[in-house]
This record gives C-alpha cells, sequence and structure tokens, in this order.
C-alpha cells in the first residue's frame, strides 16, 4: 500500500538474482507534493525517494516494514519528474530474521544514478 497516494506507478519488475531486484517506476509528475517542492521547480522530495524503497522493499519480502535506519545517502542528481519521471531502483535485499538489509541505487533511465543509499527496515514483531 503506497502511503503518499498516485506518487509512483511500477512499470516493471525484474529479478536479477535472489536477493536482487530491479523495479521501474513512473512518478505522476502532476502529483500535488511536486506543487510545494517547489513551485515551478518541482524535485522529488528524499524523504519520498525512502518511503518508495520500503514499500518497494516490502512488497518483495511480503512483510510490513518499518526504518530503523539509513546511512550512506547520497543524492547525486536532482529527480525532476518532467524531465526524468522513469526510475530504475537496483534493490539489494538481505533478510536476516526480522531484519531486511537494503543497498540502493537509483537511476535515470540513461544511466545516471541520482541516488545511492543503505536502509535497514524490522518487521512490526521486533517492535513489541
Amino acid at each position: 500500500m503506497m502511503l503518499i497516494k498516485d506518487f509512483y506507478k511500477i512499470q516493471a519488475t525484474r529479478n536479477v538474482d535472489a536477493n536482487t531486484i530491479h523495479v521501474t517506476i513512473l512518478l505522476n509528475k502532476n502529483h500535488d507534493v511536486f506543487n510545494g517542492h517547489f513551485p515551478g521547480n518541482p524535485i522529488t522530495p528524499g524523504v519520498c525517494m525512502i518511503q518508495t524503497i520500503k514499500e518497494i522493499t516490502q512488497d518483495h519480502v511480503e512483510r510490513n516494514l518499518f526504518l530503523q535506519g539509513i546511512s550512506n545517502v547520497k543524492f547525486t542528481a536532482l529527480i525532476n519528474p518532467h524531465i526524468n519521471p522513469e526510475l530504475v531502483l537496483e534493490l539489494s535485499i538481505i533478510e536476516e530474521n526480522n531484519t531486511v538489509k537494503v543497498k540502493n541505487i537509483t537511476k535515470f533511465t540513461n544511466g545516471t544514478i541520482a541516488l545511492k543509499c543503505n536502509g535497514t527496515f524490522i518487521t512490526n514483531t521486533e517492535l513489541v
């Protein structure tokens, strides 16, 4: 389930190997989030990209996930939905007990890297 309704649409998912998936998404350039970030020069908010990574990972592992930590976050290009609405998320996902570790590289379709980060998520069973 998307926290930010209609923010993106999954175009394709490809299993690369046992731990890696490539997911192509299309950002909704008309989404309200871009009206405030920033008017006349829309930039995809970093928190929205982290949420997107979490949601795609959650769907892949078929468990509810909660962000425990994120590290090595590097935005190397501005993600403007009018210029680069289609993104490819390369996700390496390792599950260990109730922890899911994700290494992400988000690229434009021309291969330019826009975002790199590592995330650690826990399932709701660890919150009890």
